[in-house]
């Protein structure tokens, strides 16, 4: 694990993320984003938000999730400093060391 450190702030946009366990099925949508590789996905419950096209094999208008996932935004402000977990379409998965667990974009943090 590396650490990272904040240098522009970012604010989570979903308060009610999108998450899936392995297996499951999702609706998929290709909607316009600034962020390639990330395709809109719905749960059966309604639940939707953004997914790494990686993580999903899809056929059609449909897909299964290859693993868990998990769509929670950290809200950051620069200066703090972050445990980088893993990296997914110019995302990084990081850890506070509050324990908590968020998708951050690389673009806001560097290494520490």
């Amino acid at each position: 694990m590396k650490q990272v450190r904040v240098i522009k702030p970012h604010t989570s946009e979903f308060p009610d993320p999108i998450k899936v366990k392995a297996g499951a099925q999702i609706s998929v949508e290709d909607r316009k984003t600034n962020w390639p590789g990330w395709l809109w996905c719905r749960t059966d419950s309604r639940l939707e938000g953004w997914v790494p096209s990686d993580f999903i094999d899809r056929v059609g208008n449909t897909g299964t999730l290859r693993r868990d996932y998990d769509a929670t935004e950290l809200t950051v402000a620069v200066g703090d400093t972050l445990e980088a977990l893993e990296e997914a379409s110019n995302w990084v998965l990081c850890r506070t060391d509050t324990g908590l667990l968020g998708w951050v974009p690389c673009e806001n943090v560097e290494p520490a």
